[in-house]
């Protein structure tokens, strides 16, 4: 397989930083969202983002962290039991304003499972998603509201994203089968 960096260290810190921009732009002082990371790579972009978020509106950003795996729609034709991780869901859904976040939206399931999951947590006014990458090719009609980078692939690729506090790096690659 061959793969190819399409975003270094340093792109993807300008990304984040001009999301965070964005969301302040939407969001004013942001004191009426929440952030719910998707486990795993998801959560640590979401820390990230809550880090920028506090340094510019200079007051405490609430973050939660979402396991879906039990809400995945393909986990009983995987070979294996899915792995189920924790979610800490340290705010209250009903009413919050949720700001969803994620590393890659390609087919949309993974989003439908996270809506899904959070939707167990209660009722919240409005569900955003904010994601580093967006590679096309949905088979839901899901959307992201804040988007690093789209980024269309072919069936026959894949983009994976590599942080550092699971990979020792930040990096971006399409993989080519």
């Amino acid at each position: 397989m061959a793969h190819k960096c399409i975003l270094s260290q340093v792109e993807i810190a300008r990304i984040l930083e001009r999301l965070a921009y964005e969301i302040i732009e939407k969001h004013g002082d942001c004191k009426d969202i929440v952030l719910v990371g998707i486990e795993r790579r998801g959560a640590d972009l979401a820390r990230r983002i809550q880090k920028i978020l506090q340094e510019k509106t200079q007051h405490p950003i609430t973050l939660s962290t979402l396991d879906i795996n039990l809400y995945r729609d393909d986990w009983t034709t995987m070979e294996s039991t899915p792995h189920v991780g924790t979610s800490r869901m340290i705010a209250p859904v009903t009413g919050a304003s949720i700001l969803l976040i994620d590393d890659v939206l390609y087919t949309g399931r993974t989003i439908r499972s996270a809506l899904e999951a959070i939707m167990d947590y209660g009722r919240p006014s409005r569900v955003e998603l904010l994601v580093l990458i967006d590679r096309g090719r949905r088979e839901l009609p899901i959307q992201a509201d804040y988007v690093g980078r789209s980024i269309p692939t072919t069936a026959r690729e894949h983009v994976d994203v590599l942080l550092s506090e699971r990979d020792g790096t930040d990096e971006v690659h399409i993989v080519h089968e």
